[in-house]
């Protein structure tokens, strides 16, 4: 079944839900710039402290394009048989993480980079603006709505 935009409920997310569900995400996408053109890579992460910790390695095309430059962070989350999900996005200053203190600080996180290697480092993406919704399927014309699940907000249409 192919959903549409009739077919969802969409819930803008605050702050504090954005960041509850990135943390459970075990996999996101950073967006950066490389060669003046718009760059996706998927990655491993942790979140703590505001800020999105990426393992990678010295010299790797994450590295170099966030030394100091603004990038997006995004993860997600979706069930298309059930038409329910969620999207988190995180925009903000990033850097490249090399001191060994605070490697080993981050190291702690236990997140590692694919693949393992030598000359590994982490970019740090400073949380400064973040966005989310959740989506879920509307329930079915004529059909009565069962209970929301806990923390869900209904959308109201008037009779």
């Amino acid at each position: 079944m192919v959903m549409t935009d009739e077919d969802l409920e969409t819930e803008l997310l605050d702050e504090t839900a954005c960041l509850r569900l990135l943390s459970s995400a075990p996999i996101g996408r950073i967006a950066f710039t490389q060669d003046a053109l718009p760059a996706v890579q998927p990655v491993v992460f942790a979140i703590a402290g505001g800020e999105v910790f990426i393992p990678t390695h010295q010299g790797s095309r994450v590295a170099a394009a966030s030394r100091e430059a603004v990038v997006a962070f995004q993860a997600d989350e979706f069930d298309v048989g059930a038409g329910t999900g969620w999207s988190v996005t995180v925009v903000g200053p990033s850097r490249v993480i090399t001191e060994t203190a605070e490697m080993l600080r981050v190291d702690g996180l236990g997140i590692r980079p694919w693949p393992p290697g030598q000359g590994r480092c982490y970019i740090g993406v400073q949380v400064r603006l973040v966005s989310g919704q959740r989506f879920r399927a509307r329930p079915s014309a004529g059909a009565p709505p069962g209970p929301a699940p806990a923390g869900a907000v209904r959308d109201v249409l008037p009779a």
